[in-house]
């Protein structure tokens, strides 16, 4: 099931605190976006990836896209003011039936969802990642506990999105024109009454907001670096 993919990459990372884009930031000498772009390059079932940014640094991204030699980058879109218009900008570009729409910041995504999430959206007509909460959640208000929320139905969601294109550039439109900004782009579908599949995804696949982030991903990426290795070890390749 072929897709296409919009990666919104604009925003800056306040909470990050890197004094830049953290889609630069690097993991073991590579870029964020560089770890995220890879796995959609590497997916032959993805004939285009939708790079949504901020204009002010779009030398830098061409310079990264040359670097790493990436081939799927079928227009780089200018972002918005909130990540919604600018996953609406990148929509427009979209012709594949199927569209994903996944975090920039988010690289750990495994392959064996991806064909799953494309059916799923194909199907249904919109799927989301998800993992079930493993906190105890309670509702707070000027510091002081109101309740502890019963987590048994509560799910983290993640990204990639995935939704046929028609019915969520539609959802997009319907959200401007009522001034409406949703959470995540599965809530514009919710909003219109219609129902989101979940699929449930990994607790690896995170998304880098703060600087406590990073020393996850570093370990992230060791151990699947060392878990290649033991394989090729083994196989004696």
């Amino acid at each position: 099931m072929n897709y296409e993919v919009v990666i919104p990459a604009a925003g800056q990372g306040k909470r990050m605190n890197a004094g830049k884009n953290k889609q630069f930031i690097e993991l073991e000498g590579k870029p964020v976006i560089a770890h995220t772009l890879t796995v959609f390059e590497a997916d032959p079932s993805c004939t285009g990836i939708i790079l949504v940014i901020n204009e002010a640094e779009r030398d830098e991204f061409m310079d990264m896209i040359e670097r790493y030699s990436f081939s799927k980058i079928k227009k780089m879109a200018g972002g918005g003011a909130e990540r919604q218009e600018s996953v609406y900008n990148g929509l427009k570009h979209a012709s594949e039936p199927i569209v994903f729409i996944h975090d920039g910041a988010r690289p750990f995504i495994e392959y064996p969802v991806l064909q799953e999430l494309a059916a799923t959206a194909e199907r249904e007509g919109a799927a989301t990642l998800a993992v079930p909460v493993k906190d105890t959640i309670k509702r707070v208000e000027k510091g002081e506990v109101l309740e502890t929320v019963e987590r048994s139905s509560l799910w983290a969601v993640q990204t990639p999105q995935a939704f046929r294109l028609s019915e969520i550039l539609h959802a997009h439109k319907d959200a401007e024109l009522h001034h409406y900004q949703g959470t995540d782009d599965a809530s514009l579908i919710e909003r219109l009454q219609q129902k989101v599949h979940v699929i449930t995804g990994s607790y690896a696949n995170l998304k880098l907001t703060t600087p406590e982030d990073l020393l996850i991903a570093e370990a992230i990426l060791k151990q699947r670096k060392g878990e290649i290795n033991h394989d090729t070890n083994r196989t004696g390749i």
